[in-house]
């Protein structure tokens, strides 16, 4: 593996025409866990790629007056001190372009499924995010499938919506269920693995190429596996292999999973590097470690072509607690977070959405107007409900409006919940809504209720399918689709 990497990297660099540069050696003065220290090398610059001498290459992320700090990409070759390093005049970049479509590819470019990648076009894996004059507000929709979030956090285009949540909550469901909602909207997905077991990848894998979510969609892996340096550069390599498309108009949706074991590698290495450790032991630069990226998510003005980069970072918790360093400044950087509880997700409850701090700072204004007709009461009627039920636990004796509520509330809860990849369209998701606020399942039991949401689906697809279509064309519920509706249920 350590060999084949060389090569190919070697193999990038000779490719790489640019004027001669008179390069001076540097010589490795420690080394160790896949950090060296280098004195001399004038001349380098940050995220230059090293070539030491033996064949490995490092990326240099420490520069002094007397050398520069390097974290080593192929650790599987032997590097010793003593050994002379030189400069390659090239930092770090990965292949982009339309060959990547339906690949797995690793931080630097490799492909990992196989043949090798054709492209001519290379992105340096650090960019600047686009200014403010080059974007604007973000105004269109990116439906994710399902009901509790398009409907309460509704997601925009361009934005930066953080998952977060304990492990085991369905953090990575939620990210893959918006993947496969893109299928035949013209969006390019791309899914970030940083630190993952190679196991976790693959089972992401399996389900990409089942619902034939790979033909849109690109796999950009750095496992548990990988060195610390390959963790830390894959989210900018997958962010510059979106922005390749984003600048082409295009709209691209990535998701990080997740940052929270891209943090812990930049932490080890910026340890091994002898930085001055700061809160938890991260360094002083941790923030700055994830704006810069999630910075680059943007919706493009029409004059820079429209394109957008949705990021859909995930942080995982321990024990619920969001106040800690790493979720905090994340929560600080993005547009909003869906928040998954382990009680909710233990009670059934799937997504286990907290809506009370959930939240979309960009509002309604990406919600289709079918949606906002029909969701714009429902935080309000779920946070009466969990409120009213925490109360009813005190005590049995209900008057009968505070069991209708209760009734109700508990209905809504099991209508907004959904099974793994079972996604909803956007007319599904305005009918069943619009439907229960006007009694359409007013007589049935809890228990039923999924039972009931499945079936009305059914009968909705049989009787006014010409209605359904019309929602998801325009968007919009007008009052004949009104009508239409409630024809159906006989009301």
């Amino acid at each position: 593996m350590a060999t084949e990497m060389s090569a190919f990297l070697r193999k990038k660099i000779e490719s790489f025409s640019v004027k001669p540069v008179v390069y001076d050696y540097g010589t490795v003065s420690r080394v160790g866990d896949g950090v060296a220290r280098v004195v001399g090398l004038p001349g380098r610059r940050y995220g230059e790629l090293l070539q030491f001498e033996g064949g490995a290459f490092g990326m240099a992320i420490d520069l002094e007056e007397d050398g520069a700090g390097a974290v080593l990409l192929n650790t599987g070759n032997a590097v010793s001190v003593g050994s002379r390093v030189h400069g390659t005049g090239h930092v770090c970049d990965v292949p982009v372009g339309e060959s990547l479509i339906g690949r797995v590819v690793d931080p630097i470019g490799r492909a990992l499924d196989g043949a090798d990648i054709e492209s001519d076009t290379y992105y340096p894996v650090e960019r600047p995010a686009p200014d403010l004059v080059s974007r604007r507000a973000v105004d269109t929709p990116l439906m994710t499938g399902m009901i509790s979030i398009d409907s309460l956090v509704p997601i925009g285009r361009g934005q930066r919506e953080l998952i977060i949540g304990d492990r085991q909550t369905g953090k990575t469901t939620v990210a893959l269920d918006a993947i496969l909602n893109q299928k035949g909207k013209d969006v390019i997905c791309i899914y970030c693995a940083v630190g993952q077991k190679a196991s976790t990848v693959s089972a992401v894998l399996d389900t990409l190429r089942a619902n034939g979510a790979m033909a849109y969609s690109i796999v950009v892996a750095a496992t548990a596996s990988d060195s610390p340096a390959m963790q830390y550069l894959s989210p900018y390599a997958a962010c510059a292999i979106g922005e390749y498309f984003m600048e082409r108009g295009r709209d691209v949706l990535v998701v990080y999973d997740d940052l929270s074991k891209h943090a812990v590698a930049y932490r080890a290495m910026s340890l091994l590097l002898r930085r001055s450790p700061g809160r938890e032991a991260y360094p002083g630069d941790i923030f700055y470690l994830h704006s810069r990226l999630l910075e680059r998510a943007a919706c493009l003005s029409r004059e820079r072509g429209g394109g957008t980069l949705t990021a859909l970072p995930i942080i995982e918790t321990k024990g619920g607690n969001i106040s800690a360093y790493i979720p905090t400044n994340v929560i600080s950087i993005t547009d909003g977070q869906i928040y998954l509880e382990s009680e909710l997700f233990h009670n059934g409850v799937r997504p286990a959405v907290n809506t009370g701090l959930s939240v979309s700072r960009v509002g309604r204004a990406a919600q289709p107007q079918a949606m906002r007709k029909v969701s714009s009461s429902l935080r309000i009627e779920l946070a009466q409900y969990r409120e009213m039920a925490v109360f009813s636990r005190f005590g049995s004796d209900l008057d009968a409006s505070t069991r209708k509520m209760l009734e109700s509330g508990e209905r809504l809860t099991i209508l907004l919940t959904q099974g793994k990849n079972e996604l909803y369209s956007l007319a599904e998701q305005t009918a069943l809504l619009f439907l229960f606020k006007n009694g359409g399942f007013d007589g049935v039991s809890p228990k039923q209720m999924r039972l009931a949401a499945a079936e009305m689906l059914m009968k909705l697809h049989v009787m006014c399918p010409d209605t359904l279509e019309e929602i998801d064309r325009t968007g919009d519920l007008s009052d004949e689709a009104k009508r239409a509706l409630l024809e159906c249920i006989g009301a």
